[in-house]
């Protein structure tokens, strides 16, 4: 059992909370909570800390059989914790690395949604969560958007982590090239959008483009887009917030193509 907090172990788990280079160097990240440690994908899992208490269940005990585990000190637990008030376990997982072709898979169809600097890590974790629930096939992220690996972010995605695709793209005019030659219509939600949301077909290859909470698109990445929309919007609103404006759009494509398809 580890019971100091000067444990290389305990400090290596803290490094990898806090910072998103020393993540990158050991291409992993950590999960916190039961969900998530239930959820994760065995192949995935590298190594996973528990505090003396959660083995006090005995359920707890059945769920890590076959699993390697190293017992902590409750007190030293709570400094590898990213949360105020821990669940008792955490777990370290390998990152993903998916390339366009795998998130293009075998559809015919393909709904993508397409990040531009956002950096609400709660905003991020809706967008996925909603992405699976919608039925995207993957999600392209420029560079600037927050860590997907920030714990913040992961715990927000509530496991849709796990089973959405993504690619954090070096520069978004690759993706859109790659769009054009998979016949992928790519929608910008903004502003200038001449047209409703509700009023354009998204049943075939479609991508939706979500900019910065606070600036939007640019104007770069907006002129790249097939077809500018807009949400209506009653009062004296500009804009959504960037997962309400996402969802919107992911849902309305479902409804389309379930009406198209199904």
């Amino acid at each position: 059992m580890i019971t100091s907090s000067s444990n290389a172990q305990v400090k290596q788990m803290i490094q990898l909370n806090k910072k998103a280079r020393e993540r990158r160097k050991q291409d992993v990240f950590l999960v916190e909570g039961l969900r998530m440690f239930r959820e994760v994908p065995r192949e995935r899992l590298v190594k996973t800390y528990v505090s003396e208490s959660f083995l006090e269940d005995p359920e707890h005990q059945v769920l890590l059989q076959g699993i390697p585990y190293e017992m902590v000190k409750d007190s030293v637990f709570a400094q590898m914790s990213d949360t105020l008030t821990p669940q008792g376990v955490l777990t370290v997982v390998r990152q993903y690395h998916y390339t366009m072709e795998e998130l293009m898979g075998e559809k015919e169809h393909p709904l993508f949604l397409v990040l531009e600097d956002l950096q609400d890590p709660g905003n991020m974790g809706t967008i996925f969560r909603t992405a699976e629930g919608a039925g995207v096939d993957g999600i392209f992220m420029s560079a600037n958007c927050v860590d997907i690996y920030n714990p913040k972010t992961i715990r927000s995605t509530m496991g849709s982590i796990y089973r959405v695709p993504f690619v954090i793209a070096p520069d978004l005019e690759e993706v859109f090239a790659w769009f054009k030659k998979q016949r992928v219509r790519s929608y910008a939600a903004h502003l200038k959008g001449k047209g409703w949301y509700d009023e354009a077909s998204y049943t075939g290859g479609t991508a939706f483009l979500i900019g910065n909470e606070g600036n939007g698109l640019t104007d770069a990445t907006a002129g790249q887009a097939d077809c500018l929309i807009k949400i209506p919007m009653k009062g004296q609103l500009e804009s959504l917030n960037a997962g309400v404006a996402a969802a919107i759009l992911m849902y309305e494509a479902s409804r389309q193509r379930r009406k198209e398809y199904e």
